[in-house]
C-alpha cells in the first residue's frame, strides 16, 4: 500500500550543508544521472562543494556565543547527542539536491531498514520518542482516518500499559498521545487489566526487563495471547542482529538514529510488525494526521538509512579497544598522583555500550573536589563535559570524575588527559562554604509559597518540623506532594525534594533567607530552570 498526499506544497525550502568527504564519497555525491557535477555544486549558490571552515576558536557556534564542548560524557540530547559519521553527512548533503515523494521513499527505506535490522519493516522517524508517540496511535488507530482525526478526544482503544519498572520519563511519548498509562506490577496484574481498551504494552529495556515475571519475553507471551502489540523502547542500544527484542516477541522496536548509530541527531528507528510500522508512517508527517508534528526530511531519512547501513559495517571491537586505550591513556596521565585511583565501569547492557573510566581521589590531598573539577572543566578553554563529578566541601572530600570515550574523537584523549592533570596538580584555592553561626530562625509551621517562573506563577504548601537547625516536612504543589528537608542557619534556609510525577520526578532545591513569618529566594528545578520564590508563614 502507498499512501498519497494532495497537491500542497511545502512551506520551507532548505538546501542542507555539511561535513568533510573523502575524495570518494564526493565523487560518489556529485555523480547523478540527472546532473552533472558541476550543476550540482552550482545548485549551492555558485559554491563549491562545502567545506569545514571553522576551528576550535573560530566557527559558527562561537560567532553567536555559543561554547562547543569536548562530549566525555556520553550521548546526552542535552550535548547535542552524538557526532554523526562521514557518510551521514554524505548522504544528507547529496539527498538534498532532489525533490523525492516521501511515501515512495518511506515505502524503499523501510524495507531496507527491515532488512537490516532483521525485522519485517522499518520506518525513519524524528528521535526515538517520535516512535514512541507513532507506536502508540498506531495501535490505537491504524490507518483509520477518522479515528486518527477523531485523536485525541475519541478512541475505543485507549489505554497503554507499562510495568512498573518501565516507568521513565521518556513515556511522555505515550501520555501525550492521550493514551491512559495503567501500571501493572506482576504478571497476574498484567493479565487482569489486559481488556478491549488495552492497545498496546510499553517496556523500556533495562536489566531489570531481561528476566523475570515482568521480564519481555513473559510479557510478550502474555501479551500474544490476547493478541496485544508490545513495544520495546531500546533508544540507546545497539540494534544487533539477531534483535533480541524481536526474538523475545516483540512487536515493534523503537531506537535513537542519534546515539550509537551517529546519524542525524533528530532521528530514530521504529522496526517491527510491517502493518503496525506503516500505520506508524500513516499517522506521521507528511500526512494529515494525529502525528503531524513528527516530520521526518529526506536529508534526515536517507542520513539515517547511512548510519544503520554501516552500523553493520563498523568495526565495533576495534572501537572498544579505541575507547579503552583512550581511557587508558588518561589514567597514565593521573597515575601516581596521591590518593589518585582508577575505577574501570563496564556496561551492563546493550545501552551506551562503551566502557568509562572513574578517577577516584582524596580532595584534603588534592584541594579541589570532582564537583569543583567538573566545574573547572566545562569553564575551561577548550570546554570539556565529564560525567558524575562527586565531592563537596567540608564534610565529603572524597571525590570522582567519570570519563565516557563513547563520543570522543581521536586526539581528545590527550586534550582530556591534559585538563584532569591539570586540575589535579594545580587546583587554585577553594573555600569552604560559610555557615552563619548563631541560633537559628524558627520555621516550623505551614507556609504558603509562591513561585515566580518565568512564564506564570505557582501555588505551593510547605508544612515544616524543626529540631535546631534539621528541617523535615511535606510539600503540597498544585497537583503533586513530596516529603521535603532542608536545615536553617541563622536566616539562611534551604529544603530540597525531589517530587514524583508521572514517570518522573521533579528536583526542587529551595534557597533564601528567613526574615520572621516571611522567607524567599530562589528555588533550582534542575533542567527545568530556576525561578524566585516567597513564603508566609499562616496559621492552622
Amino acid at each position: 500500500m502507498t499512501f498519497f498526499r494532495s497537491r500542497l506544497w511545502t512551506r520551507r525550502q532548505l538546501i542542507k550543508r555539511s561535513g568533510v568527504f573523502s575524495a570518494m564519497g564526493v565523487a560518489a555525491a556529485m555523480a547523478p544521472a540527472v546532473a552533472s557535477a558541476a550543476s550540482l555544486a552550482d545548485s549551492v549558490s555558485g559554491d563549491a562543494l562545502p567545506e569545514l571552515r571553522g576551528t576550535d576558536a573560530d566557527n559558527l557556534y562561537t560567532r553567536i556565543g555559543v561554547r562547543p564542548l569536548i562530549n566525555a560524557r556520553g550521548t546526552f540530547t542535552l550535548i547535542s547527542g552524538s557526532r554523526s559519521l562521514p557518510e551521514v553527512k554524505e548522504a544528507m548533503f547529496e539527498a538534498s539536491h532532489y525533490y523525492v515523494h516521501l511515501d515512495e521513499l518511506m515505502d524503499a527505506v523501510g524495507k531496507e531498514l527491515g532488512q537490516l535490522t532483521g525485522a519485517a519493516w522499518g520506518v525513519a522517524t524524528t528521535g526515538c520518542e517520535a516512535a514512541i508517540a507513532l507506536a502508540t496511535v498506531a495501535c490505537i488507530a491504524g490507518t483509520d482516518p477518522e479515528k486518527s482525526q477523531a485523536l485525541p478526544y475519541i478512541k475505543g482503544r485507549d489505554q497503554v500499559i507499562i510495568p512498573k519498572h518501565s516507568r521513565n520519563p521518556y513515556d511522555f511519548g505515550i501520555r501525550m498521545t492521550g493514551a491512559e498509562v495503567v501500571e501493572v506490577n506482576s504478571a497476574d496484574e498484567l493479565r487482569n487489566r489486559i481488556s478491549a481498551r488495552t492497545a498496546m504494552i510499553y517496556i523500556l529495556s533495562a536489566p531489570v526487563a531481561e528476566s523475570g515475571p515482568l521480564g519481555i519475553p513473559n510479557i510478550c507471551a502474555i501479551a500474544k495471547e490476547s493478541n496485544i502489540p508490545v513495544f520495546v523502547d531500546a533508544a540507546a542500544e545497539e540494534p544487533n542482529v539477531p534483535n533480541i527484542h524481536i526474538q523475545h516477541g516483540a512487536t515493534l522496536v523503537g531506537y535513537s538514529g542519534g546515539k550509537c548509530m551517529r546519524g542525524p541527531q533528530s532521528s530514530g528507528l521504529l522496526i517491527g510488525q510491517k502493518d503496525l510500522c506503516r500505520a506508524a508512517y500513516f499517522q506521521a508527517s507528511p500526512h494529515h494526521n494525529y502525528g503531524r508534528a513528527f516530520k521526518c526530511s529526506k536529508e534526515e531519512i536517507m542520513g539515517l538509512l547511512a548510519a544503520v547501513r554501516q552500523w553493520y559495517k563498523r568495526d565495533h571491537a576495534a572501537e572498544q579497544r579505541q575507547w579503552l586505550a583512550w581511557l587508558q591513556h588518561i589514567e597514565g596521565r593521573v597515575n601516581g598522583l596521591p590518593s589518585v585511583r582508577a575505577e574501570y565501569l563496564q556496561p551492563e547492557d546493550l545501552s551506551n555500550k562503551a566502557p568509562q573510566l572513574r578517577i577516584h581521589w582524596d580532595a584534603t590531598q588534592l584541594k579541589i573536589t570532582g564537583t569543583e573539577l567538573e566545574a573547572r572543566l566545562d569553564a575551561g578553554r577548550p570546554r570539556i563535559l565529564v560525567d558524575s563529578g562527586t565531592g563537596v566541601r567540608p564534610n565529603r572530600m572524597e571525590s570522582s570524575v567519570t570519563i565516557m570515550p563513547y563520543m570522543m574523537d581521536s586526539g581528545e584523549e590527550r586534550i582530556v588527559a591534559d585538563a584532569i592533570f591539570e586540575g589535579l596538580t594545580r587546583p587554585g584555592h577553594y573555600e569552604n562554604p560559610v555557615v552563619p553561626a548563631g541560633e537559628p530562625a524558627q520555621v516550623h509551621g505551614n507556609w504558603t509559597v509562591a513561585i515566580k517562573y518565568s512564564r506564570g506563577t505557582g501555588e505551593q504548601h510547605f508544612k515544616l518540623e524543626q529540631i535546631g537547625n534539621d528541617l523535615t516536612g511535606a510539600q503540597q504543589g498544585e497537583l503533586y506532594k513530596t516529603a521535603i528537608q532542608g536545615s536553617v542557619h541563622v536566616n539562611q534556609i534551604e529544603l530540597r525534594s525531589a517530587m514524583s510525577v508521572s514517570g518522573n520526578a521533579i528536583p526542587w532545591t529551595f534557597k533564601g533567607e528567613v526574615q520572621g513569618n516571611e522567607m524567599a529566594g530562589t528555588v533550582n528545578l534542575g533542567e527545568y530552570g530556576e525561578a524566585a520564590w516567597h513564603a508566609n508563614r499562616v496559621e492552622g
